[in-house]
């Protein structure tokens, strides 16, 4: 029940980025008519978070490092909730950005203090099942938050979107104010002058197995993060799903998704987690691979569906096991080492989807490439710089 517990609390704390990224998606087109802001200015918005979250990340890590998890977690979450009611407040799209920007940095806490707190809890076979079970709550967040984000439009306007996030995140303070212990005890604290924690990253990006694994992680993500991104215009644009069809494709893919998350943990034990995260790029690699195959003989949608669904459900294996194996060896630097993983994750992401948009939506061949080639290039990493593991095969530890 405890774990129960740590699940819920830790997977709402990383749901904050993309709920905020997706849930305002829809609200877009009605904030420019109000804001009188063009599409490109109002993009910004987005811009600003993304960013917010990457700077946020590389400064609260090393600070739970120092201070202890709760206190920096608590302060984020807080500043979370004043920068969605300043969203509401907003009465210009250069004050909304700057908003935005406040709140960005506020969820960075949630999303990377969490990671770091999996590590204090558990270690070796009973972290990489601990993170599969974090799946089920932050898995479907980045999918299911632009259809929460659109009935709440149709009951509220723009401003009630954002309204709707700072009560969720009053509610996370106060259920992790009173649910989440401190993780980090006093002796194993270090001291978060400048110095030290440029020394900290400076380790982190020497250890070639943690980049190895990072980077897995990351292009991983990438990938997913193209599928999020181009399958609308896709799906739609050249096999004419309509939306409500297009919704449920998507939502079976996540489904595959945290399906495949929750095997993993069943048959964490009985591998090693290096090969159950070399499995799952496997499956993104030759899924997307199958794609640009069907894309380029006409099968249509039943020859691009099946092979989109295992890329999809490839990364139920590969986003525990990968997060858990770079954050093994170093739980003295376990803030610092989430901060860094999550940085990589939505730079590659970030830089990467939008060239998926560049020939247009009318094949699925320009996605399907770009999924192949990143999901193949974190086959690389992790093939060439991780191929040293040993405390993958560590017994499971509980809960510390």
């Amino acid at each position: 029940m405890r774990t129960a517990r740590y699940a819920l609390v830790l997977g709402g704390l990383t749901a904050f980025g993309p709920l905020s990224i997706d849930m305002y998606l829809p609200a877009l087109p009605a904030m420019a008519r109000d804001l009188h802001a063009g599409d490109a200015t109002l993009q910004l918005t987005l811009a600003a978070f993304v960013l917010g979250v990457g700077a946020g990340q590389l400064v609260l890590g090393p600070l739970s490092d120092a201070f202890g998890r709760r206190k920096p977690l608590l302060a984020g979450v807080a500043l979370f909730v004043v920068g969605s009611l300043l969203c509401v407040v907003s009465p210009s799209v250069e004050l909304l950005i700057a908003a935005r920007v406040l709140q960005a940095f506020g969820a960075s806490a949630g999303m990377v203090i969490a990671r770091a707190a999996v590590r204090d809890l558990f270690s070796g076979i009973a972290m990489a099942r601990f993170f599969s079970m974090l799946m089920l709550v932050t898995g479907l967040a980045p999918i299911l938050a632009p259809v929460l984000g659109g009935q709440l439009l149709s009951l509220t306007s723009w401003r009630g979107i954002f309204g709707a996030l700072a009560a969720f995140g009053a509610l996370l303070l106060i259920v992790a104010a009173f649910a989440l212990p401190e993780t980090l005890p006093a002796h194993r604290r270090r001291p978060a002058r400048p110095a030290s924690v440029l020394r900290g990253y400076l380790s982190l990006l020497r250890d070639r197995v943690f980049v190895g694994y990072a980077l897995g992680l990351g292009l991983s993500f990438a990938a997913m993060f193209t599928y999020i991104s181009a399958s609308s215009f896709v799906l739609q644009g050249a096999y004419g799903l309509s939306p409500q069809q297009y919704s449920l494709v998507f939502g079976g893919g996540a489904v595959g998704l945290v399906l495949a998350s929750q095997v993993n943990g069943r048959l964490v034990g009985r591998f090693r987690q290096h090969t159950l995260l070399v499995t799952g790029l496997l499956a993104g690699t030759v899924g997307a691979l199958a794609m640009v195959v069907a894309s380029l003989s006409g099968l249509g949608l039943g020859g691009v569906l099946p092979p989109l669904f295992v890329a999809v459900a490839g990364a139920g294996f590969v986003m525990p096991n990968a997060t858990s194996l770079a954050l093994a060896d170093h739980p003295e630097l376990a803030g610092s080492a989430s901060a860094l993983l999550g940085v990589l994750q939505f730079t590659v992401g970030g830089l990467t989807s939008p060239l998926a948009g560049l020939a247009g939506g009318d094949s699925a061949l320009p996605m399907a490439l770009l999924m192949a080639a990143l999901a193949g290039l974190g086959l690389l990493s992790v093939g060439t710089l991780a191929r040293r593991r040993g405390s993958d095969q560590l017994a499971e530890v509980g809960v510390a």
